[in-house]
């Protein structure tokens, strides 16, 4: 079996740091890069010992707490005041407040994909962890990404047009802020992430979809989605985190830090670019990446 090495390591590290957070998915290329690679790449991904285990899949892991570790870094404030607005809201048995809301907002938006991701992650991830099949999935994504931004641009001209035909002296209000969500909304907007347990699906991609289809801005939208990932990348990464200590993890503690901090850092800088991309900009790009990017690799390994 290919041995992971340091090289693989700081790139896949980098390489999960950025696409866990752009709209791209990062499950979709931890499989597609490998295999476009080819030789010792494609076997990180491919191969097993005789026991089934994959030091891969154990490096993902790490890779993952490392993203979520940078997720909470960056939105520290805004996650010790949501913590002090839930602690609140439970002595007080009453969610009073926009950081009480935002809490609540976040806890049942993460309930769907926690309650699936247990169920159906694994087999999810065996059936449909083939190159190919990421790279379906890869320009799905892409599609769904035009169709969340074709629909919000076709909302809000159909909003400016009802305003100016009753002549509003004011804007009618096409945006929303993130504690105006109802907690059927926050459900739904979290259930878009059951998607991303399947590769080329981006989890930022289609909780920032769904955050724009219920008229957040798309800074908003975006930032709720990484709150809404946070907790649920540091769970699935916490609970898989005794395998580093088993035969899975064996051999590979010193790929394992180097690849989590690459991660770390990539992941900060990732948040901090698309907090200021999102700002005036539009998710116009990472449609063209993912439906291009998806087309060539379906031609490639169909």
């Amino acid at each position: 079996m290919s041995d992971l090495t340091y090289p693989q390591a700081i790139v896949m590290g980098l390489l999960q740091g950025v696409t866990e957070l752009f709209p791209v998915s990062s499950l979709g290329h931890s499989i597609l890069v490998p295999a476009w690679l080819g030789g010792d790449w494609e076997k990180l991904v491919t191969e097993s010992d005789s026991a089934g285990h994959t030091p891969f899949l154990a490096f993902v892991v790490a890779l993952h707490v490392a993203t979520a570790v940078a997720l909470v870094l960056f939105y520290w404030r805004d996650w010790v005041r949501i913590v002090g607005g839930f602690i609140s809201s439970l002595r007080h048995r009453s969610i009073e407040g926009d950081d009480a809301r935002l809490a609540w907002l976040i806890i049942v938006g993460t309930i769907p994909v926690g309650i699936v991701g247990l169920i159906a992650e694994k087999p999810l991830r065996v059936v449909f962890a083939t190159p190919l099949a990421a790279s379906i999935f890869l320009f799905l994504n892409g599609l769904v990404l035009l169709t969340a931004e074709l629909l919000r641009r076709r909302t809000a001209a159909g909003r400016r047009r009802t305003a100016a035909g009753r002549h509003a002296a004011q804007p009618s209000g096409n945006d929303r802020a993130m504690t105006s969500l109802t907690m059927w909304e926050a459900v739904g907007i979290g259930a878009c992430q059951i998607l991303a347990l399947l590769p080329g699906i981006s989890r930022s991609g289609v909780t920032i979809s769904g955050g724009l289809l219920r008229r957040l801005v798309h800074e908003d939208a975006a930032k709720f989605a990484f709150l809404l990932a946070t907790p649920v990348i540091l769970a699935a990464g916490l609970l898989k985190i005794p395998e580093l200590f088993g035969p899975e993890g064996h051999g590979i503690g010193g790929q394992v830090l180097v690849g989590s901090l690459c991660a770390f850092v990539a992941a900060l800088a990732a948040v901090a670019f698309l907090a200021r991309w999102f700002h005036t900009r539009t998710l116009y790009p990472f449609v063209v990446y993912c439906v291009l990017a998806g087309a060539i690799s379906i031609v490639h390994f169909a």
